[in-house]
């Protein structure tokens, strides 16, 4: 089963067809579609991005949910539950993700990077990794470069902050996050650049995993 998410609150938009058409519509597999952020939006708005999110293409079911409030997400449970087949297991139960560790670190920097800022920079910031490098020793330093990527100069303020406080705070959120994540010390530097319209070019997006 594919479950794509898309955010109601912003608008269902062309990032988001760039999605459905690379990773969602070449799938053989049911194909479901949750809007999320519905206890912020009013009903028109709800009833808008629903259709929105069903003229991206082919979904078996299109749903309004909340993440944070919980709205839809035990019909959303329902509607994936009813269509998986049973079978063993296809991984370790001690494995959860079948993401790679540098993946899951560009991640948790990009999380951390979207609730500093809030709604201020919405869907414009990607981190690509620069490098990662292993402690050379037991209770060593796990050395991390990361590059934040938005759109605009006026969000690159915004990450930056002013004398660079909220960059600072970016990243000594995402160091504890890292450092539960990996079981060591971490150094991690970041720096924010430019590059204009990334969610609306192709081979951005491509680059930077989307």
């Amino acid at each position: 089963v594919c479950v794509m998410v898309v955010d109601g609150q912003a608008g269902v938009g062309k990032g988001d067809g760039f999605v459905y058409r690379r990773q969602v519509a070449p799938l053989s597999v049911p194909r479901l579609c949750a809007v999320n952020k519905v206890d912020r939006m009013t009903h028109r708005q709800i009833v808008e991005q629903l259709a929105a999110a069903q003229a991206l293409g082919e979904f078996e079911e299109i749903l309004p949910v909340s993440a944070k409030a919980g709205t839809g997400l035990e019909e959303l449970r329902g509607l994936i539950a009813a269509r998986l087949p049973e079978g063993p297991a296809l991984f370790p139960p001690e494995e959860i993700t079948d993401q790679s560790i540098e993946h899951r670190v560009g991640e948790l920097i990009r999380e951390q990077a979207i609730l500093a800022t809030r709604e201020e920079v919405p869907h414009s910031i990607a981190v690509v990794l620069e490098s990662m490098e292993p402690p050379e020793d037991d209770g060593g330093v796990t050395r991390i470069h990361a590059t934040v990527l938005v759109e605009r100069d006026s969000q690159k303020g915004i990450v930056i902050g002013k004398g660079g406080e909220m960059l600072k705070r970016i990243g000594s959120q995402a160091r504890a996050e890292l450092e539960a994540l990996l079981g060591t010390r971490v150094y991690l530097e970041l720096r924010v650049k430019v590059q204009k319209e990334w969610q609306r070019d192709d081979n951005a997006l491509t680059r930077l995993g989307f």
